[in-house]
């Protein structure tokens, strides 16, 4: 049976004790919520700035439900890389979890699906989890051409992988439209593009991996929409932007499940 996984990114933003303090927080609030804890199959994944890794991953330790992700990695396991953070540099952390191909990723650093797939063979090579972004502009969704695009990044990032690595894997779905502008993919379209990815999943490697594959939407989700959008059947949690960085809005999505 799949998890739902409520994952918070905070992107660009907390300074080291800013940070310690919400994960403080939230860890607070979480042990203080014996429903929670009744939740075998709810996860919590919190990634914070690489400044914030090991520290958090202290922080959480004694919370069986909750991990720690970096927000990126490199492509390569070491080398001249000046400014670059490898896998196993993010390993030695404490994280467990690694965002791969988040949209801004794509967009500002000029990210592509032969990169991305290197990134998700070093992470699995070292024992790090894939949490794989895609999604879809404005523009490729006015030009319905949202679902071969979709199904190009997939198939051109992932589908390389045996059944066994490809198991490991979360995938996230981002309508790109939707980050960080307040607009929110309906509950229908948010279940329209899950269910088609499971779909593409389901063609390449069967019923049983597709059924077990946690597909998390992430796309403006907060406490006022979370319930209507994780009700659906193929949407298992969300990858929380803006409402992770404030420790109650991001408990009262993880709620959503109790």
């Amino acid at each position: 049976m799949r998890k739902n996984i409520v994952a918070g990114n905070w992107k660009m933003n907390k300074t080291f004790s800013e940070g310690s303090e919400l994960v403080k927080e939230i860890i607070n609030l979480l042990n203080n919520n014996d429903k929670i804890k009744l939740k075998d199959q709810l996860h919590i994944i919190i990634a914070p700035p690489f400044i914030l890794l090991q520290k958090s991953a202290e922080l959480v330790k004694d919370n069986k439900q909750v991990s720690i992700a970096a927000q990126n990695c490199y492509t390569e396991e070491k080398g001249a890389y000046t400014g670059e953070i490898s896998i196993a540099m993010i390993k030695s952390t404490g994280a467990d979890y690694v965002i791969i191909g988040h949209s801004e990723r794509r967009a500002y650093f000029k990210e592509t699906n032969d990169m991305l797939a290197k990134k998700v063979d070093v992470a699995l090579k070292n024992q790090l989890l894939p949490i794989f972004c895609c999604g879809e502009s404005l523009e490729i969704r006015q030009a319905k051409n949202h679902f071969e695009w979709i199904k190009k990044q997939i198939h051109e990032s992932l589908f390389h992988l045996n059944e066994n690595d490809f198991k490991k894997l979360i995938i996230a779905y981002e309508p790109i439209w939707a980050i960080g502008t307040g607009i929110t993919a309906t509950s229908q379209q948010a279940q329209e593009i899950h269910a088609y990815i499971r779909s593409l999943i389901k063609e390449k490697y069967g019923d049983d991996i597709a059924e077990n594959t946690t597909i998390l939407y992430g796309g403006s989700c907060n406490p006022g929409n979370a319930k209507e959008l994780f009700a659906n059947p193929d949407v298992d949690g969300g990858l929380i932007g803006g409402a992770s960085l404030k420790a109650n809005d991001f408990i009262q999505i993880i709620n959503t499940y109790l």
